[in-house]
Protein backbone atom coordinates (compact mmCIF):
# COMPACT_ATOMS: atom_id res chain seq x y z
CA UNK A 1 0.00 0.00 0.00
CA UNK A 2 1.51 3.47 -0.84
CA UNK A 3 1.36 6.65 0.90
CA UNK A 4 -1.34 7.85 -1.50
CA UNK A 5 -3.37 4.28 -1.22
CA UNK A 6 -3.08 4.50 2.56
CA UNK A 7 -5.06 8.06 2.26
CA UNK A 8 -7.21 6.95 -0.45
CA UNK A 9 -8.45 4.17 2.24
CA UNK A 10 -8.64 6.39 5.16
CA UNK A 11 -10.94 9.22 3.22
CA UNK A 12 -13.08 6.59 1.84
CA UNK A 13 -13.84 5.01 5.41
CA UNK A 14 -13.79 8.87 7.12
CA UNK A 15 -16.21 9.58 4.31
CA UNK A 16 -18.58 6.28 4.87
CA UNK A 17 -18.77 6.53 8.54
CA UNK A 18 -19.56 10.73 7.89
CA UNK A 19 -22.90 9.15 5.67
CA UNK A 20 -24.33 7.59 9.19
CA UNK A 21 -23.45 10.59 11.05
CA UNK A 22 -24.87 13.23 8.56
CA UNK A 23 -27.95 11.02 7.96
CA UNK A 24 -28.79 10.70 11.57
CA UNK A 25 -29.64 14.18 13.02
CA UNK A 26 -32.27 14.28 9.92
CA UNK A 27 -33.72 11.03 10.17
CA UNK A 28 -34.51 12.00 14.54
CA UNK A 29 -35.44 15.33 14.18
CA UNK A 30 -39.11 16.45 15.31
CA UNK A 31 -39.77 12.66 16.77
CA UNK A 32 -41.15 12.75 19.73
CA UNK A 33 -40.23 10.12 22.50
CA UNK A 34 -42.77 8.17 21.84
CA UNK A 35 -41.69 8.04 18.23
CA UNK A 36 -38.30 6.69 19.31
CA UNK A 37 -39.47 3.98 21.07
CA UNK A 38 -42.05 2.62 18.62
CA UNK A 39 -41.78 -0.85 17.00
CA UNK A 40 -44.20 -1.44 14.68
CA UNK A 41 -44.99 -4.80 16.54
CA UNK A 42 -43.58 -6.85 19.28
CA UNK A 43 -40.27 -7.97 19.08
CA UNK A 44 -39.17 -5.23 16.44
CA UNK A 45 -36.19 -2.88 16.75
CA UNK A 46 -37.16 1.05 17.17
CA UNK A 47 -35.76 4.18 15.88
CA UNK A 48 -34.15 4.74 19.69
CA UNK A 49 -32.86 1.40 20.30
CA UNK A 50 -31.65 1.16 16.16
CA UNK A 51 -29.76 4.62 16.67
CA UNK A 52 -28.16 3.11 20.20
CA UNK A 53 -27.25 -0.34 18.64
CA UNK A 54 -24.99 1.27 15.08
CA UNK A 55 -23.82 3.73 17.70
CA UNK A 56 -22.34 0.47 20.38
CA UNK A 57 -21.00 -1.32 17.62
CA UNK A 58 -19.55 1.35 15.58
CA UNK A 59 -17.45 2.47 19.40
CA UNK A 60 -16.77 -1.17 20.22
CA UNK A 61 -15.33 -2.09 16.76
CA UNK A 62 -13.85 1.25 16.20
CA UNK A 63 -11.55 1.11 19.87
CA UNK A 64 -10.69 -2.43 19.32
CA UNK A 65 -9.11 -1.27 15.77
CA UNK A 66 -7.92 1.72 17.17
CA UNK A 67 -6.87 0.18 20.56
CA UNK A 68 -8.24 2.77 22.54
CA UNK A 69 -11.17 3.32 25.01
CA UNK A 70 -14.16 2.90 24.14
CA UNK A 71 -16.42 6.40 24.43
CA UNK A 72 -19.09 4.18 26.03
CA UNK A 73 -17.06 3.97 29.26
CA UNK A 74 -14.44 6.76 29.42
CA UNK A 75 -16.94 9.53 28.35
CA UNK A 76 -19.68 8.74 30.52
CA UNK A 77 -22.34 7.30 27.91
CA UNK A 78 -22.99 4.14 29.83
CA UNK A 79 -24.00 6.27 32.90
CA UNK A 80 -26.08 8.41 31.02
CA UNK A 81 -27.87 5.92 29.53
CA UNK A 82 -28.34 3.61 32.56
CA UNK A 83 -29.81 0.52 30.36
CA UNK A 84 -30.94 -2.69 31.50
CA UNK A 85 -28.48 -4.71 30.09
CA UNK A 86 -24.60 -5.60 30.93
CA UNK A 87 -22.25 -2.25 31.10
CA UNK A 88 -20.68 -4.09 27.60
CA UNK A 89 -23.66 -5.06 25.80
CA UNK A 90 -23.91 -3.74 22.15
CA UNK A 91 -27.00 -5.36 20.93
CA UNK A 92 -26.05 -8.56 19.63
CA UNK A 93 -28.45 -11.33 20.23
CA UNK A 94 -30.82 -9.21 22.06
CA UNK A 95 -33.66 -11.12 22.76
CA UNK A 96 -37.56 -9.13 22.26
CA UNK A 97 -37.92 -8.36 25.73
CA UNK A 98 -34.09 -6.85 25.98
CA UNK A 99 -35.18 -4.44 23.37
CA UNK A 100 -38.69 -3.48 24.10
CA UNK A 101 -37.29 -2.78 27.74
CA UNK A 102 -34.51 -0.02 25.89
CA UNK A 103 -36.24 3.27 27.64
CA UNK A 104 -33.91 6.26 26.31
CA UNK A 105 -36.23 7.78 24.19
CA UNK A 106 -33.40 11.80 24.22
CA UNK A 107 -33.02 12.38 20.88
CA UNK A 108 -29.91 14.35 21.84
CA UNK A 109 -28.50 11.85 24.53
CA UNK A 110 -29.08 9.46 21.78
CA UNK A 111 -27.33 11.71 18.84
CA UNK A 112 -24.59 13.28 21.78
CA UNK A 113 -23.10 9.65 22.02
CA UNK A 114 -23.10 9.00 18.01
CA UNK A 115 -21.27 12.49 17.87
CA UNK A 116 -18.70 11.52 20.61
CA UNK A 117 -18.39 8.03 19.01
CA UNK A 118 -17.76 9.77 15.13
CA UNK A 119 -15.05 11.89 16.69
CA UNK A 120 -13.46 9.06 17.89
CA UNK A 121 -13.59 6.90 14.70
CA UNK A 122 -12.51 9.67 13.22
CA UNK A 123 -9.30 10.32 14.93
CA UNK A 124 -8.45 6.38 14.79
CA UNK A 125 -8.82 6.57 10.96
CA UNK A 126 -6.38 9.23 11.07
CA UNK A 127 -3.63 7.72 13.09
CA UNK A 128 -3.83 4.23 11.10
CA UNK A 129 -0.50 3.62 9.04
CA UNK A 130 -0.25 0.72 6.51
CA UNK A 131 0.35 -2.26 9.15
CA UNK A 132 -3.03 -1.46 10.96
CA UNK A 133 -4.75 -2.42 7.83
CA UNK A 134 -3.79 -6.03 7.62
CA UNK A 135 -3.40 -6.33 11.48
CA UNK A 136 -5.52 -9.16 12.95
CA UNK A 137 -8.47 -7.72 14.98
CA UNK A 138 -10.86 -10.95 15.73
CA UNK A 139 -9.43 -14.16 15.37
CA UNK A 140 -12.80 -16.30 16.61
CA UNK A 141 -13.58 -16.56 12.69
CA UNK A 142 -12.25 -18.04 9.87
CA UNK A 143 -10.17 -16.50 8.02
CA UNK A 144 -9.38 -14.23 10.86
CA UNK A 145 -10.70 -11.09 10.80
CA UNK A 146 -8.08 -8.00 10.12
CA UNK A 147 -8.95 -4.30 10.89
CA UNK A 148 -9.89 -3.83 7.31
CA UNK A 149 -12.15 -6.41 6.52
CA UNK A 150 -13.89 -5.07 10.50
CA UNK A 151 -14.02 -1.52 8.83
CA UNK A 152 -15.86 -2.30 6.14
CA UNK A 153 -18.24 -4.62 8.31
CA UNK A 154 -19.23 -1.75 10.62
CA UNK A 155 -19.51 0.77 7.55
CA UNK A 156 -21.97 -1.83 5.81
CA UNK A 157 -23.30 -2.32 9.51
CA UNK A 158 -24.32 1.24 10.26
CA UNK A 159 -25.39 1.80 6.74
CA UNK A 160 -28.06 -1.01 6.53
CA UNK A 161 -29.71 0.10 10.51
CA UNK A 162 -29.57 3.68 9.27
CA UNK A 163 -31.67 2.88 6.26
CA UNK A 164 -33.82 0.99 8.91
CA UNK A 165 -34.13 4.12 10.59
CA UNK A 166 -35.41 5.57 7.53
CA UNK A 167 -37.92 2.83 6.75
CA UNK A 168 -39.37 3.27 10.43
CA UNK A 169 -39.34 6.91 10.13
CA UNK A 170 -41.13 6.36 6.90
CA UNK A 171 -44.08 4.25 8.58
CA UNK A 172 -44.72 6.44 11.22
CA UNK A 173 -45.06 9.31 9.10
CA UNK A 174 -48.02 6.95 7.38
CA UNK A 175 -49.02 6.17 10.43
CA UNK A 176 -50.31 9.75 10.58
Amino acid sequence: MTADDLELARGLLTDGFSRTADALPHLLADLSPADLLWQPDPGSNSIAWLTWHLTRVQDDHLAGVGRVDQVWSTQGWADRFNLPYPRASIGFGQVAAEVAAFGVSDRERLLGYHAATQAMTRDVLAAMDHADFDRVVDERWDPPVTAAVRLVSVVDDTAQHTGQIGYLRGLLQRRG
